[in-house]
């Protein structure tokens, strides 16, 4: 069994990676900013939460420096905390642009350094980071966000050389748009923007997967669960799709 934090845990992507290793058997602790989702998923879950803004440095070292104190320190890191704003690039603010590098690059930043010594001291750990296939390819309106998404993809390209025979592994998981309260405000800017229909504006996105739907979370969840084996120790580096075919 595992100590297995997830940034995020409380909502879409990072409920469900909860979910799953619960069900497996880990003890799984979830992180996020909001109060009220993190008492609702660990009512569900019956797991530990952590209120805890990854994108404050002092924060998180409080954090760590507790789960020290406490001897119980992660062994699996997923960095699953993320926004999406979209707007086209022209009208794109500093201030938004800021605040998509914040929490999607330098929280996930943040929280791995923290993280680090504590996994190299033991010889072992995972660092799995939730991309995006914007961290691996382009779309309209999303520039920061793309940005930030392939910044987390290199970063993490970077650090696994560094972890090469420590035991760590550090990889991204990019899911395509995934049936998520994010993908569904971003519909509903679309309709809002456009004037068209949900099922339109749904249909945009889909268009990007070979497969025309949504990627389900459990999808991406089931990907993750592979990659914090122990079989998985030569994965290292990946920036691995969950797309349905989506070329990059």
């Amino acid at each position: 069994m595992r100590l297995i934090l997830i940034t995020g845990g409380a909502t879409g992507i990072g409920l469900s990676l909860a979910r799953t290793f619960k069900a497996l058997g880990h003890s799984v602790v979830i992180a996020g900013r909001r109060a009220s989702a993190l008492e609702k998923a660990q009512s569900e879950l019956a797991c530990h939460s952590l209120q805890l803004d990854i994108t404050d440095e002092l924060a998180v070292q409080a954090a760590f420096a507790n789960f020290e104190t406490n001897n119980k320190c992660p062994d699996i890191l997923i960095n699953c905390a993320g926004a999406a704003l979209t707007a086209p690039f022209h009208k794109t603010s500093l201030q938004n642009w800021q605040a998509m590098l914040d929490v999607n690059l330098t929280g996930s930043f943040l929280m791995t350094r923290a993280a680090l010594p504590f996994m190299k001291k033991n010889g072992f750990g995972r660092i799995i980071t939730i991309a995006s296939t914007a961290g691996l390819k382009g779309y309209a309106y999303t520039a920061a966000y793309t940005a930030a998404k392939h910044g987390v993809v290199g970063m993490t390209r970077a650090l696994a050389i560094e972890l090469a025979g420590t035991g760590v592994t550090a990889n991204t998981v990019c899911p395509g748009f995934t049936n998520t309260d994010i993908v569904h405000k971003s519909i509903d800017t679309i309709v809002e923007k456009t004037g068209r229909r949900r099922d339109e504006a749904l249909q945009e996105l889909c268009k990007h997967n070979p497969e025309g739907r949504l990627i389900e979370p459990d999808e991406v969840a089931d990907t993750v669960a592979w990659l914090i084996g122990d079989k998985a120790g030569s994965i290292n580096g990946q920036a691995i799709a969950v797309a349905g075919g989506e070329i990059m």
